[in-house]
């Protein structure tokens, strides 16, 4: 998801009080493409040895997550930047409100939707009362990383809760200490998720173990968007067209390796102690690569349909989980199609994709948008008036 945070990035030009990267919004996009690659597997599994590239593809799918959070926090690092060097300070309270506005509404209605229609759906959501308490108060992800993952509608939802455990520390870092504090921070949360992955690598357990929805873990994303931001201070990478290709292709082959050669993945990792660092660090490396080919890129050559998908991408991050189920566990049974079959197959993912993006487009034109316009009243540094 997640968020993830489509509104808080903008901007374009050297203006202080504006900022709005088309492209960024397009790589939001691919992020959850991914994402949506991946959870599809878990509809439609697909054999390791018999398909082991479609497997292998499957998987890196997952790591559309930390492109999401490496955006992330790069866009509210950098806005928070210019808000400080603007307005000589960050209003840490205004962020607060900016945040709320644009996640909890969405959020919280998804999150207690599922938990409703679970009653007439089951397995759509949880009746788990600790459950509803840990993603009420954003530690959903730690709910999921010592219990066990939920349902597939809901578990999406816990990469919100990493999030958020973020956005409350940032402002605070940015309006005490700056940028001398935002690269202490990202070497400690660099260090944190590193420890973390040998910890978990150590003495690994049969089955999942919770690394993949461990805060600290996926810390080492939000640190590397932190750095982008402080490092380049506003500039864009100036590249060629052939090394911006050439930085998507070498991002793929680093999270290939990292699945085929050092076996980490987001579920279930199986790497050796040593492995553990390596591929992970492939991870990191290829999230970054993908960051970098895709920012700078000249605003006319991104589609305003794709830029529009970008924007919306949150609510597709929030709905695609419930219509796989909906069609994949649900309809295609009783309707006795067996996905096996390749037009079967091809059209129920077709269509969990076009009605994703058709409830996205609702959700945000006419609950979200509405919410979301509420925040020019705390805003210093400006986004799209309409996003």
């Amino acid at each position: 998801m997640r968020d993830t945070n489509m509104d808080e990035h903008a901007g374009t030009g050297a203006n202080a009080d504006r900022y709005y990267r088309p492209e960024l919004d397009a790589l939001r996009f691919f992020a959850f493409l991914l994402t949506f690659v991946w959870h599809r597997m878990a509809h439609l599994p697909t054999d390791r040895v018999a398909d082991a590239w479609a497997w292998r593809l499957g998987t890196i799918g997952a790591f559309g997550l930390p492109v999401f959070f490496l955006l992330s926090a790069f866009l509210i690092t950098e806005l928070l930047l210019r808000e400080r060097d603007r307005m000589g300070g960050v209003d840490i309270g205004a962020f607060y409100i900016r945040r709320i506005l644009r996640i909890w509404p969405l959020y919280f209605a998804a999150f207690y939707f599922l938990v409703i229609l679970d009653f007439a759906v089951p397995g759509v959501g949880t009746r788990d009362p600790l459950a509803w308490l840990a993603f009420s108060l954003f530690a959903g992800n730690w709910y999921v990383t010592i219990q066990g993952w939920i349902a597939a509608p809901i578990d999406p939802l816990w990469s919100i809760s990493v999030e958020e455990q973020f956005y409350l520390v940032i402002p605070v870092l940015i309006a005490k200490g700056g940028r001398r504090a935002l690269m202490a921070a990202a070497v400690l949360m660099l260090i944190g998720a590193y420890v973390t992955i040998g910890i978990y690598a150590w003495r690994p357990l049969p089955g999942d173990q919770g690394q993949w929805t461990n805060s600290f873990f996926q810390f080492q994303f939000f640190a590397a968007g932190v750095v982008l931001a402080v490092r380049l201070r506003g500039q864009l990478p100036r590249l060629a067209a052939w090394m911006r290709r050439g930085a998507f292709i070498l991002g793929f082959a680093c999270w290939l390796v990292a699945v085929a050669v050092f076996d980490v993945r987001s579920w279930d990792p199986q790497p050796s102690f040593a492995g553990a660092f390596a591929g992970w660090l492939l991870v990191l490396v290829g999230t970054l690569l993908f960051f970098c080919g895709t920012l700078g890129i000249d605003a006319q050559a991104v589609p305003k349909w794709l830029t529009y998908l970008g924007r919306i991408s949150f609510g597709l991050y929030v709905i695609h989980s419930l219509l796989f189920v909906l069609i994949f566990d649900k309809a295609l049974p009783w309707l006795a199609l067996s996905t096996r079959s390749l037009p079967v197959n091809a059209g129920a993912t077709a269509a969990v994709l076009l009605l994703s993006i058709g409830a996205a487009h609702l959700s945000f034109r006419y609950f979200e948008r509405p919410i979301i316009r509420l925040k020019s009243r705390f805003t210093y540094v400006r986004a799209r008036e309409d996003a």
